[in-house]
Protein backbone atom coordinates (compact mmCIF):
# COMPACT_ATOMS: atom_id res chain seq x y z
CA UNK A 1 0.00 0.00 0.00
CA UNK A 2 1.68 3.52 -0.91
CA UNK A 3 1.65 5.83 1.85
CA UNK A 4 2.51 9.53 2.86
CA UNK A 5 5.78 9.38 5.24
CA UNK A 6 8.22 11.48 6.85
CA UNK A 7 11.18 11.86 5.03
CA UNK A 8 14.06 14.29 5.12
CA UNK A 9 15.04 14.19 1.62
CA UNK A 10 15.05 17.62 -0.44
CA UNK A 11 14.81 19.41 2.91
CA UNK A 12 16.35 23.26 2.04
CA UNK A 13 15.26 23.46 -1.09
CA UNK A 14 12.89 26.04 0.48
CA UNK A 15 14.79 28.10 2.85
CA UNK A 16 12.39 27.77 5.71
CA UNK A 17 11.92 23.79 5.57
CA UNK A 18 12.27 21.95 8.76
CA UNK A 19 11.95 18.43 9.56
CA UNK A 20 11.31 16.82 12.71
CA UNK A 21 9.56 13.69 12.43
CA UNK A 22 11.12 10.65 12.84
CA UNK A 23 12.26 9.24 9.35
CA UNK A 24 9.79 7.34 7.17
CA UNK A 25 7.01 7.44 10.25
CA UNK A 26 3.46 7.79 8.96
CA UNK A 27 2.19 11.35 7.88
CA UNK A 28 -1.26 13.06 7.56
CA UNK A 29 -2.48 16.59 6.92
CA UNK A 30 -2.73 18.55 9.81
CA UNK A 31 -5.29 21.54 10.35
CA UNK A 32 -3.63 25.47 9.99
CA UNK A 33 -3.44 27.49 12.34
CA UNK A 34 -5.17 31.18 12.16
CA UNK A 35 -1.56 32.57 12.28
CA UNK A 36 -0.66 30.70 8.39
CA UNK A 37 -4.38 30.42 7.60
CA UNK A 38 -3.44 32.68 4.53
CA UNK A 39 0.30 31.61 4.30
CA UNK A 40 1.84 28.82 3.91
CA UNK A 41 5.09 30.61 4.90
CA UNK A 42 3.79 31.89 8.09
CA UNK A 43 5.60 32.27 11.39
CA UNK A 44 4.06 29.01 12.45
CA UNK A 45 4.55 26.03 9.98
CA UNK A 46 1.51 24.21 9.80
CA UNK A 47 0.63 25.56 6.81
CA UNK A 48 3.15 23.94 4.85
CA UNK A 49 3.79 20.75 7.56
CA UNK A 50 2.68 17.56 7.39
CA UNK A 51 2.27 15.94 11.24
CA UNK A 52 3.69 12.95 12.13
CA UNK A 53 1.12 10.23 13.46
CA UNK A 54 3.69 8.82 15.83
CA UNK A 55 5.73 11.53 17.35
CA UNK A 56 3.11 14.52 16.66
CA UNK A 57 5.83 16.68 15.05
CA UNK A 58 6.25 17.92 12.19
CA UNK A 59 8.03 18.22 8.59
CA UNK A 60 7.69 19.94 5.35
CA UNK A 61 8.39 16.88 2.95
CA UNK A 62 7.05 13.49 2.80
CA UNK A 63 7.38 10.59 0.68
CA UNK A 64 5.07 8.04 -1.08
CA UNK A 65 6.62 4.30 -0.06
CA UNK A 66 5.11 1.13 -0.21
CA UNK A 67 4.68 -0.39 3.22
CA UNK A 68 3.94 -3.99 2.39
CA UNK A 69 1.93 -6.25 4.21
CA UNK A 70 0.01 -2.51 5.67
CA UNK A 71 -3.69 -2.63 5.05
CA UNK A 72 -6.78 -0.69 5.18
CA UNK A 73 -7.83 -0.93 8.17
CA UNK A 74 -4.25 -0.76 9.11
CA UNK A 75 -3.93 2.83 8.34
CA UNK A 76 -7.32 3.46 9.52
CA UNK A 77 -6.11 2.60 12.81
CA UNK A 78 -2.77 4.29 12.90
CA UNK A 79 -4.77 7.44 11.79
CA UNK A 80 -7.54 7.50 14.42
CA UNK A 81 -5.09 6.42 17.50
CA UNK A 82 -2.89 9.46 16.49
CA UNK A 83 -6.10 11.55 16.94
CA UNK A 84 -7.19 10.38 20.05
CA UNK A 85 -3.76 10.35 21.03
CA UNK A 86 -3.67 14.24 20.67
CA UNK A 87 -6.81 14.90 22.21
CA UNK A 88 -9.00 14.74 18.68
CA UNK A 89 -11.93 13.31 17.51
CA UNK A 90 -11.07 10.13 15.40
CA UNK A 91 -14.58 9.72 14.11
CA UNK A 92 -13.58 10.69 10.76
CA UNK A 93 -10.13 8.44 10.46
CA UNK A 94 -11.58 6.17 7.99
CA UNK A 95 -12.11 8.87 5.71
CA UNK A 96 -8.84 10.69 5.95
CA UNK A 97 -7.91 7.51 5.28
CA UNK A 98 -9.03 7.55 2.11
CA UNK A 99 -8.48 10.72 1.37
CA UNK A 100 -4.50 9.99 2.00
CA UNK A 101 -4.86 7.05 -0.25
CA UNK A 102 -6.29 8.84 -3.00
CA UNK A 103 -4.38 11.58 -2.80
CA UNK A 104 -1.04 9.39 -3.71
CA UNK A 105 -2.41 6.46 -5.72
CA UNK A 106 -1.50 8.29 -9.38
CA UNK A 107 2.20 9.70 -7.89
CA UNK A 108 5.27 7.20 -8.14
CA UNK A 109 6.86 5.23 -5.21
CA UNK A 110 9.70 7.73 -3.88
CA UNK A 111 7.77 11.07 -4.97
CA UNK A 112 8.40 13.66 -2.73
CA UNK A 113 5.85 16.11 -2.00
CA UNK A 114 5.34 19.58 -0.18
CA UNK A 115 2.28 21.07 0.79
CA UNK A 116 1.67 25.16 0.24
CA UNK A 117 -1.72 24.91 2.76
CA UNK A 118 -4.37 23.11 0.36
CA UNK A 119 -2.23 22.35 -2.15
CA UNK A 120 0.16 19.26 -2.12
CA UNK A 121 2.39 19.05 -5.00
CA UNK A 122 5.71 17.10 -6.05
CA UNK A 123 9.17 18.26 -5.72
CA UNK A 124 11.16 15.51 -7.13
CA UNK A 125 11.50 12.02 -7.09
CA UNK A 126 13.81 9.61 -6.02
CA UNK A 127 14.58 5.76 -6.01
CA UNK A 128 12.97 4.37 -2.64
Amino acid sequence: MKLLTATNLSQGYRDNDFDWCVEGELVHIGVVCARDGDDPDGGCGCGRAFAGLNSHRATTTAMVRDIPGFTGADYVEAIRSSLQQQGCDPAHAEHEAALLRCLVRDWPEGAIVERRLDEIVVRQVVQP
